[in-house]
Formats: C-alpha cells, structure tokens, sequence
C-alpha cells in the first residue's frame, strides 16, 4: 500500500530539533528524507551527551530515524553545486538556519527556484525571514520565552516555567503542516513556495485565551495545575517515591463521588493528597476510575516504554542503533484505516552512510567522480 507522502523526497538541510523534528514527521508519513551535513558540520546533536538516563546522542536518534545521510561540504563552492543538484531531484527543501544564511551560501529560494521551478522551501527560524526581530537566532526555551507560554506556565507565587523540547517539536509539527499545505498547493496550481515559519509566533498561537484576556484589559497569571472550569484539577502523591496521580473532577455529582470515594466531608487538596498518599498509584486510579472519576497514574517513561497497549498500535516500536543494539523509539501518533504502516521503519543514520544510493543512483556519479569530490573535501 502506498504512503500518504510516497514519491515525495525532501532535501533536509535543518538542523538542531525543531527542523528535523518536522522532516521526521514527514518521512514517517512515507516521504525520503536526505539529512545533509558533513564531518567538518555535522548536526551538533550526533554528539554524545548526558539526556535521558544514558550517554549518546538521544535526540539525534529521535529526529533522524528514517532519514537517509549524505555529506556535502557547504565551505567549498562545489558542494553548493552539489546541494543544488540534490535539490534538483526534491520535491522540498528544508532548512533551520538564521535567515539570510542560506541566501548567503548561493542557496536562497531564488537560487533553488533556478534548479528546480517548482521546489518547496521551508525555512524555519527564531522570527521569521522578516521583520526587525528577524535576525534573531534562538533555541527552544526562548521560543516558550519569547512567545509568552513561559510567562503562562508555573505557579502563580513562582517563576515563569523554561520550556524546552515541547517547544521545538511544536514548531516541527507546525512545519510539517506547512509543508504538506504547499504539496497540495502546488498539486493544484503547478507552483512552489516559500514556506516561513517563526518558531515565537507557534509559541503565541498557542496562548490564544490568555492574548484575548489580555486585549480585553485582563491580566492573564500563572495558575500551576488549577483549571478555569475543573476542580480539583491536579497531580497528588502516591505511595512511594516519585509517584503521582493525576486527578480532575468536572462536574458537583463528580465531586460528590470523589468526597465519597476518599472519605471526606470537605473536599480540598489537602483531603485528597491525604488519601493518595497512602495508597499505591495504580490501585487507587482503579478506584477513582470505578466510581466514575477522571485519574490515572502520572507514567515515568519505562511504563510508556514498556506498555503492550503502546506497543501493539506501534507508538513505541523497536529500531537498531548504528552499534546494532536495539533501542526504544517513539512511533508516529496517528493510524490510517486505509493505507500502508506509517511510521518509524529505520533508525539512526551513520553519516554519509547513504552515498552509494543517493550520489550513485540518484544523481548518476560514477566512483571516479566521488572520488574527486571526496578527495576535494567537497563529500566530506
């Protein structure tokens, strides 16, 4: 069965998360995905680092999976030549850096359009390809910042809350959205585009109530677990180390049965906290649940991981490492009735590891011409 996104190849230039992460969405939906870098360059998430209970390259391994990887060294005229060949086979091109960088390199949209008329260009930036903040470079936590979410989240007698990878992959979905808009949009009219996308305006866009409050002469604040409609609304501790309960009651006759189920006359935080405290975590989101409450264990990620639910829909699957050891990765989070397996189908690329089918089969190089580039440091 064919994929959504089969037959459309992408030329993926970004780097850092909040790109890839939205090529990786593209390429579980069936699209090729050629991750550029080069040794001199490569993406700085290949490097080993301290995340997630173990030493490696955990981002990278999520972001990359599926994608096939090619060096080309961007220093080097002739590897602009060599990218704009790539690009010449693509439907997409992406890219992550600050904005005039690309134009820069000799890469710009009007560069691209002259090889390829119709390519889709997505760049993905701080603020945007225009603007006076446009020059401005950022990573995750000033997106949340600079958008107004950090301001948002939090206690309301503590700091605002840094917002970190939710960030970037809230601004690769956006991406990915973008992009798939513009396919259909040139399956329609035959043309192109441009797609900007500024990761601070995705962070905006998602404090709409609080901008409206705001307009309206309010004063938005941080309200930590509180809901405007729900009470309680919340996590409470359970037995044990570290383990939590989430809790949230919507309605009077929910609460009432809530009051009933814990043994309380008054109902508050302190009552509940009391009660969950004593019990172990999924025996009393049992409970809860039977007698009609909205609870459930606040998971840890080896329960995710390990769960046969997530499992047997492939939202976790199993991919190999470059090492060959087998790891855990997150699948894509939707399913098609009719179609063939969207998702995770192989996992991190070593670098350069896809020159034979990518500079051999695609462009047609002979091994006397790699050999060159290579020699020239222009595949490197």
């Amino acid at each position: 069965m064919v994929k959504p996104l089969e037959g459309v190849r992408i030329a993926d230039f970004t780097v850092h998360n909040a790109g890839p992460f939205c090529t990786h969405m593209l390429s579980q939906l069936g699209a090729e995905c050629i991750k550029v870098e080069s040794a001199q360059r490569p993406d700085i998430f290949r490097k080993p680092h301290p995340v997630y209970g173990r030493m490696g390259p955990a981002t990278f391994d999520q972001v990359a999976s599926n994608k096939l990887s090619v060096r080309i060294n961007f220093k080097h005229p002739q590897g602009i030549a060599l990218a704009k060949r790539l690009v010449a086979i693509s439907d997409v091109a992406a890219e992550s850096f600050r904005p005039g960088v690309l134009t820069r390199l000799g890469l710009g949209y009007e560069a691209l359009r002259a090889v390829k008329s119709d390519i889709i260009l997505l760049a993905v930036s701080s603020s945007g390809q225009s603007g006076p903040d446009s020059h401005f470079a950022g990573y995750a936590p000033l997106f949340g910042a600079w958008g107004g979410l950090g301001a948002l989240t939090g206690y309301a007698d503590g700091p605002p809350v840094e917002m970190r990878h939710v960030m970037d992959h809230t601004v690769g979905m956006n991406s990915a959205v973008a992009v798939m808009a513009a396919l259909m949009q040139r399956r329609a009219t035959g043309r192109g585009t441009h797609v900007d996308v500024a990761a601070r305006e995705v962070a905006s866009s998602l404090a709409g109530e609080a901008l409206l409050l705001a307009a309206a002469g309010g004063t938005p604040a941080r309200m930590g677990n509180a809901h405007e409609s729900l009470a309680p609304h919340g996590v409470f501790p359970a037995l044990g180390e570290d383990r939590w309960i989430a809790i949230a009651a919507r309605t009077d006759a929910e609460r009432a049965a809530l009051a009933k189920s814990i043994g309380a006359t008054t109902l508050s935080d302190d009552a509940i906290a009391a009660w969950t405290s004593t019990r172990e975590a999924n025996a009393a989101a049992a409970e809860l649940q039977e007698a009609g409450i909205a609870a459930h264990v606040s998971w840890t990620t080896p329960e995710i991981a390990a769960d046969p639910h997530l499992r047997e829909r492939n939202a976790i699957v199993a991919v190999r490492e470059p090492d060959g050891t087998a790891r855990a990765a997150v699948g894509v989070p939707m399913r098609l009735s009719k179609g063939a397996e969207i998702g995770i189908h192989s996992g991190t690329p070593k670098l350069g590891e896809h020159e034979d089918y990518i500079y051999g089969e695609l462009l047609g190089m002979d091994s006397a011409a790699r050999k060159a580039l290579e020699d020239a440091e222009v595949i490197y």
